[in-house]
């Protein structure tokens, strides 16, 4: 009988954390981190900022999460400011708030007991500056809060609760030159911060999404009013890969997994006792951007997440936008693909998002 071989999934808290809220990056394969600087980049890269035309802007996102598996009650929703304080710095606060949607708790008899409704929510406060007249930096503290399920239930000890923590990302943003045309350069390491617990028993703590992104993107103007931009941005967990419970010293694995400090999961990450191999551990998006007048746009992106073990995802996104006057909207979609139990869960979803500059 041949030997089962273990799995490597690197699973997070919080992995709504991960979801762009940003319908401008989901109609382009969730590509953000080195094209043309937009308002929801508080999102993200927020070191783009400072160089917005416009001096402060409020904006608003929805997403319908997982609909096509006929969930109605889960979304994303996220909302943010920005301000520029000069020519030269800005400040940005942003909320997002994910809901789980109701779900029935039942007994070891199948008899329901009770309701909850699981959610999430982070708050953000940015603030980033220009370093030179190319290059610009952005850092962010955060705030997760995450209340999944609470109280002990019936044959349990453990107290379940409510958990939190804190993180901060770091941006930077070069831009080659000062109309942005050219090539631009993106970098976001993004939920740096402590590890999270959902009980009493605080002795495992939960790693939460920290990421390393790297982006590229070049711009050409075709004409006074044409332009067309394209980019490419690969991402990566640093975090280390959780022991599978088909080793056969999964007991004192589990234990050395949940023993490491944040700053030795980021190296551990990159190890071969906890790293995943190169071509399953990166996310790589794809896209490109037709702007008229920055009135008009049209997107198209494309997606890639090599993890066997979490479905080989990919697919395609379009999207589009036009701003009237002071405000501007958004709207991604993401294109179906794959069919019966291959399909894939995130087909047909819809971003929608408006900007309102003042």
């Amino acid at each position: 009988m041949g030997q089962t071989k273990p799995i490597s999934i690197q699973s997070t808290a919080v992995p709504f954390m991960l979801i762009s809220p940003d319908a401008r990056s989901g109609g382009m394969g969730n590509l953000s981190l080195a094209m043309s600087p937009e308002s929801n980049d508080l999102f993200g890269n927020n070191a783009k900022l400072p160089l917005l035309k416009q001096k402060k802007g409020f904006l608003i996102n929805y997403t319908p999460w997982l609909k096509d598996l006929g969930l109605t009650d889960v979304y994303l929703a996220s909302a943010g400011f920005y301000k520029k304080i000069d020519d030269n710095s800005s400040i940005n606060s942003s909320l997002r708030f994910f809901s789980l949607g109701n779900i029935q708790f039942s007994d070891v008899n199948g008899t329901p007991t009770s309701e909850q409704r699981p959610s999430e929510f982070s708050y953000d406060f940015g603030y980033s500056f220009l370093l030179s007249d190319q290059l610009s930096a952005g850092i962010t503290l955060r705030y997760i809060y995450s209340r999944l399920v609470t109280g002990s239930f019936i044959g349990n000890a453990v107290d379940y609760r409510a958990g939190n923590t804190v993180s901060g990302d770091l941006s930077l943003f070069y831009k080659q030159n000062e109309d942005l045309t050219g090539w631009h350069v993106g970098m976001l390491l993004s939920n740096l911060g402590g590890k999270i617990s959902y009980s009493n028993a605080t002795k495992n703590k939960y790693f939460i999404p920290a990421n390393l992104g790297i982006g590229i993107g070049y711009l050409t103007k075709v004409d006074t009013d044409n332009s067309i931009e394209f980019g490419a941005d690969v991402n990566r967990l640093l975090v280390p890969a959780s022991p599978s419970a088909v080793d056969p010293d999964y007991a004192a694995l589990r234990e050395q997994y949940f023993s490491q400090s944040v700053i030795a999961s980021y190296l551990n990450s990159f190890t071969n006792k906890y790293g995943m191999p190169i071509g399953e551990s990166l996310k790589i998006s794809v896209g490109a951007e037709y702007n008229y007048t920055d009135r008009f746009f049209l997107r198209a992106g494309y997606f890639i997440d090599n993890n066997k073990n979490l479905g080989n995802m990919q697919y395609f996104t379009l999207g589009t936008s036009f701003q009237y006057q002071q405000s501007k909207f958004n709207i991604s979609y993401l294109v179906p693909s794959g069919g019966g139990i291959t399909k894939n869960p995130l087909s047909n979803t819809l971003r929608f998002g408006s900007v309102f500059y003042f």
